[in-house]
């Protein structure tokens, strides 16, 4: 978001604003994710020198409860940031993760463990709805800019978890508990930079006169027919997404002799998973980029359409490598289709990417007619995304362990077409969405 002379001092200051909060962004989900690694390897740690109660269903367990959390307690600061304003909860989440953190370096102990992953778990729950809640303000009425700033948004979060993912090793190595506490001064800095580099241009007197603002409201909010489609959508996107992320290093990094004839089940080094991961990093960075700067020129439900239909092809062009990557080194023929299929599965997830930012553009947009609730209703992309990530997380086991690498691509490719059921219906309100006469809750849904 360039800086432009000549525009007003308050269109300046909401830029510098909506800068900042995207440097916290990344800042608040590196810490996030550097978290999350490390407390992996610090339970293994603890395991190996006999610490009573550590084991995998505990690490599992750990591990759900922050995705619990912020699913639980997303509608409870959505509202929160509504009432007092989304600039006093977005402070919420650095305070809570810095307490976290503190409270892991100095602990050994299960039932401690698990409320620093609830606190955690707070943590984004508080900032992502205050986070997204003051986008959508800041960039009411501006498709360019909201495209931009939801690109940025799903860029900095995706860059901060896997720069803290990356980071997270060699810190630990170096420094071991040492570097929960050394994660609380990043915490701190998020802190600043939502306290001092972002404007309180809440409109949060209005939200205060609003009719029942509470959790009663936030449920009419749900009822509301525009988000009840977009909602199946978005979990079925995120299903799709979040089943790779809870299998995809366990299972390539192993081989599994139960599907000899899978490729991608041979288990791949370290160096190789890494490399794959960059790659896949880059397209997907790259996509969300390009579409976030598409959103006056396609139609949101277009950009996810196109995020559905290029996951599609993904899963294809992810079958045609897992069953003829054998024969590359044999046949010129089979090494030509796996390179087309390769290929192919890069188009695909450039494609998929842009689902991401589209489907904030779209709740921006349903926010528009809710201007009391704005953080309410970008709050239900956190719930969308942790129920995703749930489900997803749930079936990729069942199927990992079933069909292999072939049971995660067919999987992903039933939730896609899931997704495709409302998407048709949801193309048909898009003109009702934006900019608008304000809805009464409770009239007319």
């Amino acid at each position: 978001m360039p800086f432009r002379a000549g525009r007003p001092a308050t269109l300046r200051g909401m830029e510098r604003s909506l800068r900042a909060v995207l440097i916290g962004t990344f800042t608040l989900r590196f810490s996030t994710g550097l978290t999350g690694a490390m407390l992996a390897f610090y339970l293994a740690d603890l395991a190996t020198a006999g610490t009573s109660g550590i084991d995998g269903k505990v690490v599992g367990a750990l591990s759900a409860m922050f995705f619990l959390a912020e699913l639980v307690l997303s509608p409870v600061f959505g509202v929160l940031a509504d009432r007092i304003g989304h600039h006093r909860v977005m402070l919420f989440g650095p305070a809570f993760g810095a307490i976290a953190v503190v409270l892991t370096a100095f602990t050994t102990h299960v039932g401690v463990l698990a409320g620093t992953r609830i606190l955690e778990g707070a943590s984004t729950a508080a900032s992502v709805p205050a986070i997204l809640g003051f986008i959508a303000l800041a960039t009411a009425g501006d498709e360019v800019l909201r495209g931009k700033a939801s690109a940025r948004f799903e860029g900095a979060t995706l860059a901060g978890l896997g720069a803290g993912f990356i980071v997270a090793p060699l810190l630990f190595k170096a420094i071991g508990p040492n570097a929960f506490l050394l994660n609380a001064v990043v915490y701190v800095g998020s802190f600043l930079i939502y306290r001092y580099g972002v404007a309180d241009t809440d409109g949060a007197p209005a939200a205060r006169r609003a009719r029942d603002p509470g959790l009663g409201r936030y449920l009419a909010l749900i009822r509301n027919s525009h988000v009840l489609l977009l909602a199946p959508t978005w979990i079925a996107v995120n299903a799709s997404i979040g089943l790779w992320f809870s299998q995809s290093l366990f299972q390539f990094s192993r081989h599994n002799p139960a599907f000899p004839n899978q490729w991608l089940l041979q288990g791949f080094s370290a160096e190789q998973i890494t490399f794959g991961a960059v790659v896949i990093a880059v397209i997907f960075g790259a996509g969300i980029l390009w579409w976030g700067n598409r959103f006056d020129r396609f139609r949101r439900t277009t950009i996810i359409l196109f995020g559905v239909l290029g996951g599609l092809g993904l899963v294809a062009a992810g079958l045609v490598v897992n069953h003829a990557g054998f024969g590359a080194r044999e046949s010129g023929i089979v090494a030509v289709a796996v390179a087309l299929a390769a290929i192919g599965f890069a188009a695909g997830l450039f494609l998929l990417a842009g689902a991401t930012p589209a489907a904030v553009g779209l709740l921006a947009d349903v926010s528009e007619q809710f201007p009391a609730d704005r953080g309410a209703i970008m709050g239900l992309y956190s719930v969308f995304l942790a129920i995703g990530q749930i489900g997803g997380s749930l079936i990729g086991g069942v199927v990992a362990d079933g069909l292999g690498m072939d049971g995660l691509l067919l999987a992903t490719g039933g939730l896609l077409l899931l997704a495709l059921v409302p998407l048709t219906r949801l193309r048909g309100m898009e003109h009702y969405f934006g900019p608008g006469a304000p809805v009464v809750l409770g009239e007319g849904e």
